[in-house]
């Protein structure tokens, strides 16, 4: 059992990571009296990385479940840009990026959608738009951490495993994110600053900038925190593409017309190769790329956020909080990509030369005549405006009740105008790509001058907006009793959530016979500098002088694709805490009942006739935690508990399908979809073997008895649907599928069957203290996550986190490696493949400190060190690993300043 002084010291460790007013008011009534214990206790303050680090550590120690935490080492001081890159260190957690900035995270292996994100308490809604070829709008659960600013925060817990107290909806995990308060550090406090972003492909330098200014008042029973900060980003993504692979008998189009001149040199191993059950030449049956291109993808953004934050503790027994956070997040995006048209058009190519792949069943390098190519041009703006008021009160009633209350309400307005200009070269002409030499970029052959504006018509001008509005409210009620052998827990909690997608178009822009006088080249000169592979520059759509010249920029309704859907949850729960002297030992208990109900109302159109209609489901979701003080440096974890990820808002609309035409896949809506429900047991091992010191292990296994997947068919379009598809502008029969005759994938989100996920973590945590002076400012934070399962997106079966630092009082740098395995995208593919996929990258980043003095640092950080390329994938017939796209965004540099008082 831990002495009288360990659990004082625990308890005061804990006070000096939750701030004096923010931990639970009888917290000091649980402790002890300290006394004597106080006089002879030793405190060690550290400070820097190290220091928050050390924050986290004890977080974690105190914790009855399982949990991780990441701790500002000073108000304001956040240790990375991005809260995303943060909790990519925490073991079992991945993180996509787009455009080189970290967007959503995977939690053990389950995806952005499982996992559960709250600010300041409250679930928060926040889309964005993507920022390379693979994101566009969310419109689902997942959370956008990159609409955020690091800096508004000071920490972020990650809780693996729930408890009754704490709200549903995350399979994964619940990401708790809070910004400052100014009774946490009582007085006037200023901290602020001013960094220069400099990257090494745009070459250009942006600033950074924050500003936080805080204090209290009136014997500090009042506080207000104010804070600030500001980013713009320009970016640039480079690269080759394929837009997948396909082969002549799956892509819908035709058969190769005239094989029996054709170059062949390799063995082809596609098995019979049959069109319709007629053999066919075995070239047919090779991979091909759909659309080889180069690509372009620029970023010019800017962030801005801002919190307020006032705190009112008229005596010890109650503190009343206002918090307000407001975001922005505004990109304007240029894509330009010039590829050649394999797809649905084989029957109009005689392929001259084709070398075949060692696998026997994709083409390494091919020479065509009859290919046409088109050059789409593509300007999305687009801007995300967040908005968060939370008001809550703590009370001590009495000397054994306290009284938590929370009202808040927050909303996600995002909106992306989208304007694409094709150019096409109808004429056919020679082409060739050879992948022998690099896997990722061929050298190319072109039969004809690319850069010639006369050969290309504007035939194509396909303008859309889409506006996703995400709208969360909240109240919550918690009370709890204090006795000598239990803390009793019971409390409500009411959300309402609504979702709206709406979309608007341009209508009637000019077809041109000609693109003369509409195109400029490419407008970076040094395009593909330091890419890995040719890229040559090509011409693009002037975009000025197509508006200025074509465009009547007025938007009309698509009254018909619009949706919304509103859920409504109530819940309450029932929660017993309490502590056990067994044997020396403490065992800590954690356990209680979650009772919700959820009910749903989806509406949107079926041609031009609005549909609504409700669902509802309830549950019963139990948790126990134990965490055993085995020794004063041993603490044992389990956890079994129930929980649950509601569907996709956006999978509920009951409206029109969606249609890619291009691909020739059809995704509807289902509005009866079941929650996943999942039943987990977490197992850990956690040994502090010295001061800030840690080695852990955890095995953890989830059985998710209800799980979401995609019914899949192939079939005709209804022909009910065939007028809307003509007057679509969305629909280009150059290039589409057409759908009176080629059947499409139908895709529809149906209750499956349930899966089971397990694997397990290893932490290694220390400072080298014990080393000889100079070399005892090394410490090293490393973690390993090995998962398992069956078809679950965004799963990489095992990831890896090190960080090696060194700290003086003065000075102090780290260097972070992440790295995850190849991960599946999409199970269901198109154009034939069986899965679409993501490589696993591995990122690098630096950092760096020198302290003038006490209030003023130098910092030094660069992101991507090692400028990681980013690589999707698709299968091919399930065993091969074919280039998507190839890209990169290089390296990011950061100087700056940062002054506190």
């Amino acid at each position: 059992m831990y002495p009288k002084f360990q659990r004082n010291k625990l308890l005061s460790c804990i006070c000096l990571v939750l701030g004096t007013h923010t931990v639970p008011f009888a917290l000091a009534q649980q402790a002890p009296q300290q006394e004597a214990e106080e006089e002879a206790m030793e405190v060690i303050e550290v400070s820097g990385f190290r220091g928050s680090l050390s924050k986290a550590l004890m977080t974690k120690r105190s914790s009855v479940n399982a949990r991780e935490s990441i701790a500002a080492e000073d108000i304001g001081k956040f240790p990375d840009l991005n809260i995303a890159e943060s909790l990519q260190r925490v073991p079992g957690v991945a993180i996509s990026r787009e455009g080189g900035e970290g967007r959503q995270i995977t939690l053990r292996g389950l995806g952005p959608s499982f996992t559960r994100s709250t600010l300041n308490g409250m679930e928060v809604p926040a889309s964005t738009d993507g920022t390379d070829s693979g994101g566009g709008v969310n419109n689902g659960r997942a959370f956008d951490y990159n609409v955020f600013a690091s800096e508004l925060f000071n920490r972020v817990d990650i809780q693996k495993s729930p408890t009754a107290s704490m709200e549903e909806g995350g399979i994964a995990g619940t990401v708790d994110l809070y910004t400052a308060k100014p009774l946490d550090d009582t007085g006037f406090h200023v901290a602020a600053s001013a960094q220069g972003g400099y990257n090494d492909v745009t070459e250009k330098t942006d600033p950074r900038l924050a500003l936080m200014v805080s204090n209290t008042f009136a014997d500090d029973t009042f506080g207000a925190l104010f804070s600030v900060a500001m980013s713009e980003r320009t970016v640039r993504q480079e690269g080759f593409g394929t837009v997948r692979w396909t082969t002549p008998v799956r892509d819908g189009g035709g058969v190769f017309a005239d094989t029996s001149n054709t170059n062949v040199s390799g063995t082809a191993n596609v098995g019979d190769c049959q069109n319709d059950g007629v053999a066919v030449d075995p070239i047919n049956c090779l991979w091909t790329p759909r659309l080889p291109r180069p690509d372009f993808f620029g970023n010019e953004q800017e962030r801005l956020g801002m919190t307020a934050s006032f705190q009112y503790a008229p005596s010890d027994a109650v503190l009343i909080t206002f918090d307000a956070l407001q975001s922005t997040l505004d990109n304007e995006r240029t894509m330009y990509n010039f590829f050649e048209m394999f797809r649905s058009t084989f029957s109009e190519i005689t392929p001259l030369d084709i070398t075949i792949h060692p696998n026997g069943k994709q083409v390494l390098a091919g020479r065509y005549d009859g290919i046409k190519s088109r050059i789409e041009s593509r300007q999305q703006i687009s801007s995300t405006d967040f908005s968060q008021y939370v008001l809550s009160g703590d009370f001590f009633v009495s000397d054994n009740l306290t009284l938590k209350a929370l009202l808040g309400t927050a909303e996600s307005d995002a909106r992306s105008e989208q304007y694409r200009y094709n150019m096409t070269n109808n004429t056919p002409h020679v082409y060739g790509f050879d992948f022998s030499n690099n896997a990722n970029v061929p050298t190319l052959e072109y039969g004809y001058d690319t850069n010639d504006e006369s050969l290309y018509d504007l035939s194509d001008g396909r303008l859309r907006a889409t506006d996703v509005v995400r709208d969360n409210d909240t109240a919550k009620l918690d009370l709890t009793y204090y006795s000598d052998d239990v803390v009793i827990k019971t409390g409500l909690a009411f959300n309402n959530r609504v979702v709206s997608y709406s979309e608007e178009q341009i209508n009637g822009f000019p077809d041109q016979a000609s693109a003369v006088g509409f195109t400029q080249p490419l407008p970076y000169s040094d395009f593909g500098n330091g890419f890995d592979g040719p890229l040559d520059r090509f011409i693009v759509a002037d975009f000025g002088q197509i508006e200025s010249q074509l465009l009547d920029k007025t938007w009309s309704p698509r009254s018909a694709q619009s949706w919304e859907v509103e859920e409504e949850t109530l819940a309450g729960y029932l929660e017993f805490n309490s502590e056990y002297d067994i044997a020396d030992m403490i065992l800590r208990a954690n356990f209680g009942i979650r009772y919700v109900k959820t009910d749903t109302t989806s509406s949107g159109f079926i041609q031009q006739d609005k549909v609504s209609i409700t669902n509802g489901y309830s549950n019963f979701l139990p948790a126990m935690n134990l965490a055993l003080d085995a020794t004063d440096e041993m603490v044992v974890r389990l956890g079994v508990s129930r929980s649950m990820t509601r569907p996709s808002l956006s999978s509920l609309n009951p409206g029109n399908p969606s249609f890619s035409y291009i691909n020739g896949t059809v995704s509807a809506g289902n509005p009866f979809l079941d929650p996943f429900v999942s039943n987990n047991v977490d197992v850990s091992f956690e040994w502090y073997f010295d001061d800030e010191a840690l080695f852990a292990a955890t095995v953890f296994y989830k059985d998710i008895e209800t799980f979401i997947t995609s019914s899949t068919e192939e079939r005709l379009v209804d022909p009910a649907y065939l007028p809307f598809i003509d007057n679509d502008p969305q629909y280009d029969p150059q290039i589409a599928l057409d759908p009176r005759v080629v059947p499409y994938t139908h895709n529809v989100p149906v209750n499956g069957e349930g899966t089971d996920l397990r694997g397990y973590e290893l932490i290694y945590q220390q400072p080298f203290t014990f080393l000889p002076e100079g070399l005892d400012g090394f410490g090293v934070v490393a973690n390993y996550t090995q998962v398992s399962s069956g078809e679950i997106t965004g799963l990489s079966e095992n990831s890896y986190n090190f960080t090696l630092y060194y700290e003086q009082d003065q000075y102090g740098a780290r260097i972070s490696a992440n790295t995850r395995d190849d991960y599946i995208t999409d199970y269901s593919g198109s154009n034939g493949n069986a899965e679409h996929g993501t490589t696993g990258p591995t990122h690098v980043d630096f950092t760096a400190f020198y302290n003038l003095n006490e209030q003023l640092t130098l910092t030094l950080e660069v992101i991507n060190l090692t400028d990681e390329y980013e690589r999707l994938f698709t299968t091919g017939d399930g065993s091969l690993d074919l280039m998507r796209e190839y890209n990169h965004t290089g390296r990011q540099f950061f100087f700056g300043a940062r002054y506190t008082m």
